[in-house]
């Protein structure tokens, strides 16, 4: 454990250096809030948002996708530039096993994405009053899945993927269609049809149900468990085609 913790300081060293890091974990997310914000208020409308107000609806959902955020843009291109600039494999003729560097990246993907989150509630809430969560114990609970979740889901991008750009690439091309197909962005009521079924697969889609379960009191139906398959799928994948070099 001591070599993982001295590991994750290391990489959230690192991480922080590389602008992309602030960009999309930090400045992103609250200024797709203030947008979204701009445009819907916080007014109730029956048809739309599960029936709530529009901030109370994507406050939460903004939560799991700032965890969407680090988790497929800043992580993959961090692990994969590592690779292409020899880091991974000096780690790997020190002896590292690759849980401790895996363990890393996911322990900074989940500080990062946990200051993020804070701040964007922070913000949030008095600026829309937006509702207070009903049970901070699962929204706690609801955080850390969706952070595993695109954690997981980063890192395994970053191991499959032969470069920081092609990570990036992706990374960034996922991000935008679960935005707008996931939940976080146009209400998920008017996506119909193929769009709507692909909405549903996306991981997004249930973590954000996963985060209004806890924040709302709504029922996230199967998203629970969903999203602690794509967990489980990810990480195993992940640890599989991980690459040194």
């Amino acid at each position: 454990m001591r070599m993982l913790a001295r590991m994750s300081w290391l990489e959230l060293k690192l991480f922080l250096r590389e602008p992309l890091t602030v960009l999309f974990a930090l400045v992103l997310p609250l200024l797709v809030l203030f947008v979204m914000g701009g445009v819907f208020g916080n007014e109730v409308d029956a048809d739309f948002y599960r029936g709530i107000g529009a901030m109370d609806y994507y406050v939460p959902a903004y939560v799991a996708l700032v965890t969407a955020s680090v988790g497929l843009i800043s992580l993959p291109a961090h692990i994969a530039g590592n690779r292409e600039r020899g880091v991974l494999k000096r780690y790997h003729a020190s002896g590292m096993p690759a849980w401790v560097v895996v363990g890393s990246e996911v322990v900074v993907t989940f500080v990062i994405a946990a200051v993020s989150g804070v701040l964007l509630v922070a913000v949030a809430m008095p600026v829309y009053d937006v509702t207070a969560p009903d049970s901070w114990l699962l929204v706690i609970a609801g955080f850390a899945v969706s952070a595993l979740v695109f954690a997981s889901l980063g890192v395994l991008l970053g191991a499959v993927l032969p470069s920081s750009r092609a990570a990036q690439a992706l990374g960034v091309m996922l991000w935008f269609v679960m935005l707008m197909l996931g939940g976080a962005g146009p209400p998920p009521e008017v996506l119909t049809g193929v769009v709507g079924t692909v909405g549903e697969a996306t991981p997004l889609r249930h973590t954000v149900r996963v985060m209004q379960d806890g924040w709302l009191a709504l029922d996230a139906g199967l998203s629970w468990l969903i999203a602690g398959g794509v967990l489980f799928a990810s990480a195993v994948l992940a640890l599989r085609f991980f690459r040194w070099e």
